[in-house]
């Protein structure tokens, strides 16, 4: 459980980098 966590929030700041880059 604790890697799918770490899984999201990788996912979730990957989506809010690029929401900024684009």
């Amino acid at each position: 459980m604790f890697v799918l966590d770490i899984f999201l929030f990788f996912i979730s700041s990957l989506l809010v980098i690029i929401c900024v880059l684009v």
